[in-house]
């Protein structure tokens, strides 16, 4: 992979308490592991926790970038885990309603990441509001984290409907969480699969994979470690790994959509 393309993806959810975030950091570290310089952008605005699942305190989030005129370099934090984060805070739901003088500011601090890295990792918020449906448009690729719960399934779908018939967003890489059996995911996948091909003409998904349901998810979360870090032999961690593997195949764009500040341009100046 060229360092002067890196591939930009979202890890995104219609409801909350899909395993979304904790799946973000694993799916990092994953991708760090085989020698991939990544980085992990906390885009849940309102709500940022990556750092929480981590068990980081940073001291600096992308509020200073935004109001306080730090440089990125500055705020990215390394995990310790092979990757970096840019963490973010309540305060960053300011965001939309930088002035064009301050979205060009924040251009020229992304040319920081430029050649530093292979993946942008893009953790966003759950849910179809603004700030969610941005980042996932924003993205080259998009990750829809579901669980085999029905309300699991609607909103996921809710999500799917909003990015293809008000943005025209058609291709979606879909991972399903806490899963006890390998049927159960493939059951969940395909009952999504069948809605969008019924209701919406022209969506493709592909099934990135599954991850298990594991207790020794649940212990990680508690000691705020990834569960590639606590069991890097559970099935869960086997899994992510599995779907880091994938990822690794998909195709990076030779033209201006893989660039790092192309995403960012396409964030803040979409309704310009």
């Amino acid at each position: 992979m060229s360092s002067q393309l890196p591939l930009v993806f979202s890890v995104t959810s219609g409801k909350g308490g899909v395993g979304k975030t904790n799946l973000s950091a694993n799916l990092s570290m994953a991708l760090a592991e085989t020698g991939k310089r990544v980085v992990l952008l906390d885009a849940d605005l309102g709500l940022a926790n990556v750092d929480v699942i981590l068990g980081l305190a940073p001291e600096r989030n992308l509020f200073h970038l935004f109001r306080e005129g730090e440089s990125l370099e500055s705020i990215l934090l390394d995990t310790g885990y092979g990757f970096d984060i840019l963490p973010a805070s309540s305060g960053v739901s300011e965001m939309l309603s930088l002035s064009t003088g301050q979205k060009l500011e924040l251009l020229e601090a992304m040319d920081y990441l430029e050649d530093k890295v292979d993946y942008l990792v893009v953790d966003t918020g759950a849910g179809i509001n603004d700030n969610v449906v941005y980042f996932n448009l924003a993205a080259q690729e998009r990750i829809v984290v579901l669980t085999p719960e029905p309300t699991s399934l609607t909103d996921a779908y809710a999500l799917i409907k909003v990015l293809k018939l008000e943005h025209g967003m058609e291709h979606f890489k879909i991972l399903v969480n806490m899963a006890r059996t390998p049927d159960a995911a493939k059951e969940v996948f395909t009952r999504l699969y069948r809605a969008c091909d019924h209701f919406l003409d022209g969506v493709s998904l592909d099934l990135l994979g599954s991850i298990p349901h594991d207790s020794a998810v649940r212990k990680a979360v508690i000691k705020q470690v990834p569960f590639l870090k606590h069991a890097p032999d559970s099935p869960a961690s086997k899994a992510v790994r599995e779907a880091a593997k994938r990822i690794q195949t998909w195709d990076v764009a030779t033209n201006l959509d893989g660039n790092i500040k192309f995403f960012w341009k396409k964030l803040l100046f979409q309704q310009a």
